[in-house]
């Protein structure tokens, strides 16, 4: 009983720290967004380096959906439909939460990976004997960074597997093109491209708060960032997953 309260009042504690490390970063944002050339820096190591496996991922998925939407769809005679399928599941499901793990285990690890080395190599100290503040110099633009760059993921990887299902649907399968499109169109709504949207932020922000929070806090030695970068693909995967089924539900009870 006493290890239980013990670990829960750690996790407590440690989720109120993570908290004020998220509202200093907000703080912050504004005085590091007056310095654009670090964030851009930082987008383009988050979101341009991971683009090819991004859109490598997408396309395959994309590919993915066609084939086994058609087959489910042609049990039903809908084979039509099948662009209206793709869309909806990887606007509203798949892409979201796919770029997001893809994310997590290319940019994040590099990012709580590197923040970490900083940590082991005194650099953040130094910073710190110098008084520049690490946060804005170091852990600040990193996050912006992720949190911009995830939107733009998501929407690449929509596109390409939305191009990934129509190739395999109607050159491949035989889907005429003129229903693919023009079911996608008819079917597709606003909240749908909202829902989807929304994830893609949530898990962006989620994303890079905890990879900055785990490099920025780790143990200075090898062990410490090792464990650090692996505590950021599980905690994120985890929480992605919870807070994709928390929007999902929110935005079925809305609509």
């Amino acid at each position: 009983m006493r290890d239980l309260w013990e670990a829960f009042t750690g996790f407590l504690r440690t989720f109120g720290a993570l908290q004020l490390f998220l509202l200093r970063l907000i703080v912050e944002s504004p005085r590091v967004l007056m310095r654009p050339r670090l964030v851009t820096q930082q987008i383009f190591n988050a979101g341009a380096l991971s683009l090819v496996l991004i859109m490598v991922c997408g396309f395959f998925v994309g590919a993915v959906i066609g084939l086994q939407g058609h087959s489910n769809l042609a049990r039903f005679g809908s084979e039509d439909i099948l662009g209206l399928f793709s869309a909806l599941s990887l606007m509203k499901e798949l892409g979201p939460v796919i770029t997001a793990l893809l994310f997590a285990g290319r940019a994040g690890t590099a990012l709580a990976s590197e923040i970490g080395l900083m940590r082991t190599t005194d650099q953040l100290s130094a910073m710190e004997m110098m008084a520049i503040d690490p946060v804005i110099r170091v852990a600040t633009p990193r996050f912006l960074g992720g949190a911009i760059s995830m939107p733009l993921l998501t929407a690449i990887f929509t596109s390409v597997g939305i191009l990934g299902s129509w190739v395999v649907g109607v050159p491949l399968l035989g889907v005429d093109a003129g229903a693919f499109w023009s079911q996608m169109q008819a079917g597709v709504g606003t909240a749908d491209v909202w829902e989807g949207i929304l994830k893609s932020i949530v898990f962006g922000l989620a994303a890079s708060l905890i990879a900055v929070w785990e490099g920025y806090n780790a143990i200075p030695t090898a062990e410490g960032v090792g464990r650090a970068t692996t505590r950021t693909v599980v905690i994120t995967a985890v929480v992605i997953l919870v807070f994709d089924f928390m929007i999902t539900a929110m935005a079925i009870s809305l609509g």
